[in-house]
């Protein structure tokens, strides 16, 4: 993909017969375009939409689900590229991550929080990480510039999903239904070197609302936990959210873009 702006954001959706990713981008999208109007974004799936500057299809094909995360690299129309999960949104400017990244050539977000803004000790969802010695990666925010260092990267992660019945066979414990980046990354980066990926000091957080990590009884924390929207994103049980969430649970995609939409109306029309 030739190089068109020097920085912007990359959301992958993919939609399925299943799943509908393109209201979680839109949503994104408006979070971003709320909070850094400026910004570029890119969407990378199945999908045409004017709302974003840049939609590109898949080079390379689907090759289903979370296999497609390698193309990423491969298609992205940016020098610097920050690549966010469809399902997730702002609460502030990240604008920031920019001056944080620049001086490295790629960046995943190691370790996350819980809506309290703590790092999670809840180990349920990894259990495999922890038996394996694999690095607390999320593919859910990635950094990269155009690099050797980039390029190697997203190779090895080709390679692991291309051969993904040989690699699990070397991963304890692993009980996911499918493929799954998170691991993947986590692989390619041990055997790559962590250094190489993960920032010395706390790196880009992110708020997991799966709902263990939570502290609720089941999978569905808009049940158990108190929520609002307002200006600056979501508060959950009174605590203004500041970081991005995850929020997981695909049903409020629709309710997150219709409130960034209003907010992003009255900007126009206060103009």
């Amino acid at each position: 993909m030739k190089v068109r702006d020097e920085r912007g954001y990359l959301i992958v959706a993919q939609s399925t017969d299943t799943q509908d990713y393109l209201v979680c981008a839109r949503a994104l999208a408006k979070s971003i375009r709320w909070f850094m109007p400026n910004a570029k974004i890119c969407l990378l799936g199945n999908h045409d939409d004017d709302l974003f500057d840049y939609c590109i299809k898949l080079p390379y094909g689907d090759k289903g689900g979370w296999a497609n995360d390698w193309q990423v690299f491969s298609s992205s129309p940016f020098r610097q590229t920050i690549k966010l999960e469809a399902d997730m949104i702002l609460n502030g400017s990240i604008e920031h991550w920019w001056t944080t990244f620049q001086n490295h050539d790629v960046v995943v977000a190691h370790h996350a929080q819980n809506f309290y803004g703590q790092e999670t000790k809840i180990r349920d969802y990894r259990k495999w990480f922890d038996t394996n010695q694999l690095p607390d990666v999320y593919n859910a925010i990635t950094y990269w510039r155009l690099s050797e260092t980039a390029k190697e990267f997203f190779d090895l992660i080709r390679e692991l999903f291309e051969n993904w019945d040989q690699v699990i066979e070397n991963v304890k414990g692993w009980d996911c239904w499918q493929a799954d980046t998170d691991t993947a990354y986590a692989v390619a980066i041990k055997m790559l070197g962590p250094e190489k990926f993960l920032l010395p000091c706390q790196g880009p957080q992110f708020a997991h609302m799966k709902g263990k990590i939570n502290f609720c009884d089941k999978a569905d924390w808009t049940k158990e936990l108190v929520w609002e929207l307002n200006e600056q994103g979501l508060k959950i049980n009174s605590i203004q959210q500041t970081v991005p969430t995850h929020y997981y649970i695909k049903k409020l995609a629709p309710i997150l873009e219709e409130h960034y939409d209003k907010l992003l109306a009255s900007r126009r029309q206060a103009q």
